[in-house]
């Protein structure tokens, strides 16, 4: 088992029986959501279901809830909701950078064209909120709504951004909208699952979000391609500007005057990471990152000790997949 698989374990064992039990009906939901709505389609959203990762953001609702979590139709449905919203964004990330590989497999674009791979990101969508919706919670569903707002908000900010470097200002609340905003309604469903009031621990998930994707941008630059499962600098071949960059250009002025539509190829997209890391930027990014999580940290309210421990080990485990 890798290091990052076995935190995430870790955390898995931190939410006992009942949270592997309720993390065995999410896989059991999310196949069979993936039927019943024609071949094509259940073949492409299923095959972007099974490449889904760790599933952290579901892990994240049911530990909201408690440790261990009650086993909830409520709770089940939320975590479901929140994969499918967050598998959607993939297939529909994919749609529009034309990337031809996630997690080292093909996308579902690259196999079967965008036609079919935007109707697969709509129909994740709609199920998500089928699931919340079926739990009578208005509350739940404003929740979802909320975030999959900021998550087109998110992506038309990068769009805007394609291809120059922005103020770290402007980079952080790009990363809030697009990845930020998720964790946080994974933790907010998972509190209003048992009648409680999200509060802070929107604040948690919301932080270790944008930690999150802070590594993520850094692995980008870092690679290896075999971790990463696409080319190293593959954010620069496409035009999106990220911290390592932002940073990087402050020290390096070739960097700052780099006319970003140039790097064309993966060669000349990973000359431009030598350079970032050259100056030190990674380093200061991830630093940036690390702040992030124990601010995330210190900021839980009170909460059971075992809850508060597994919560430290979400995040824990959002710093150790860069390590």
């Amino acid at each position: 088992m890798t290091e990052a698989g076995a935190s995430v374990q870790a955390v898995v064992d931190a939410g006992g029986e009942s949270g592997a039990r309720l993390l065995g009906a999410l896989e059991e939901r999310l196949t069979e959501l993936c039927t019943g709505h024609g071949e094509l389609l259940a073949r492409y959203a299923g095959a972007t279901i099974t490449a889904g990762g760790k599933r952290l953001r579901p892990l994240l609702t049911f530990l909201a809830a408690g440790a261990p979590p009650p086993e909830t139709d409520h709770l089940l449905r939320a975590g479901v909701a929140v994969e499918l919203v967050h598998s959607a964004t993939l297939v529909h990330d994919d749609v529009l950078d034309g990337s031809d590989l996630r997690r080292g497999r093909p996308t579902v674009v690259a196999v079967a064209g965008r036609r079919m791979a935007t109707a697969t990101g709509d129909l994740l969508f709609s199920r998500a909120f089928a699931e919340l919706r079926a739990t009578g919670s208005v509350a739940s569903v404003r929740v979802l709504s909320r975030a999959s707002s900021g998550l087109a908000v998110g992506e038309l900010m990068q769009r805007a951004d394609a291809f120059r470097v922005v103020e770290v200002d402007r980079y952080l609340e790009r990363c809030r909208c697009k990845t930020g905003v998720l964790f946080r309604a994974a933790c907010e469903l998972g509190v209003l699952a048992i009648g409680g009031e999200p509060g802070p621990l929107g604040d948690f998930g919301e932080r270790i979000g944008l930690a999150f994707q802070l590594l993520d941008d850094v692995l980008d630059v870092s690679g290896p391609p075999e971790r990463t499962g696409k080319p190293r600098g593959a954010d620069l071949l496409d035009g999106t500007v990220t911290l390592p960059l932002v940073l990087a250009a402050r020290d390096d002025r070739a960097l700052a005057d780099l006319d970003l539509r140039s790097i064309a190829t993966p060669e000349a997209a990973a000359e431009v990471c030598e350079r970032i890391e050259r100056t030190g930027a990674l380093h200061r990014a991830r630093e940036t990152a690390l702040r992030m999580v124990a601010a995330a940290k210190a900021g839980l309210p009170r909460l059971g000790d075992e809850q508060r421990a597994a919560l430290e080990l979400v995040a824990d485990g959002v710093v150790e997949r860069y390590a």
